[in-house]
């Protein structure tokens, strides 16, 4: 193994430094995903500043007010589609968020080995910025399914992690 793959594992928590005791980044991993599930795939932002956000009822604006946008020409239809999806794929992370963090709290109770946690918290969280990139960008139904399976993945590894931790009770 070369060095700079060594130094990549190493940060990643993967693989301890010489002579050092591997880190848990469960809570790096828990605080990040929160923050990716609740923040960075909000769709407010861009509702805002496209003026179709309404506090009242947040929502509901793609639904109540986004036809009315696209029929007057201030986004287009693929853009409000884009949204939308947008919009789906935060309320999906913000559901797998729960049984992500009780996956990586139960391995951390139980005594999972840190570098197990790493790799899993690692695994959760790509597979969960895959699901938010092909779920917001892919229009097309047969490239669709790379959503799915991204989605899969993501369960796959809280459900992994879940049964590791299980056989330590």
């Amino acid at each position: 193994m070369s060095i700079g793959s060594a130094a990549v594992l190493t940060t990643l928590g993967l693989r301890a430094a010489p002579g050092e005791q591997l880190p848990n980044y469960g809570a790096i991993y828990l605080i990040a995903n929160w923050f990716l599930a609740n923040c960075a795939l909000s769709t407010r932002p861009a509702k805002m500043s496209l003026g179709l956000d309404h506090n009242v009822a947040p929502r509901e604006d793609l639904i109540k007010y986004g036809e009315a946008a696209v029929a007057s020409g201030k986004i287009s239809r693929r853009k409000l589609d884009q949204l939308k999806r947008q919009e789906a794929s935060h309320l999906n992370a913000m559901e797998g968020f729960p049984f992500f963090a009780a996956s990586v709290l139960l391995a951390i109770y139980t005594g999972v080995p840190n570098e197990t946690i790493n790799a899993f918290g690692l695994w959760y969280t790509t597979s969960r910025v895959a699901h938010a990139v092909t779920y917001r960008y892919i229009e097309s139904h047969a490239l669709s399914f790379l959503r799915s399976i991204a989605w899969w993945s993501a369960n796959a590894s809280c459900i992994t992690i879940a049964v590791l931790a299980g056989k330590k009770l």
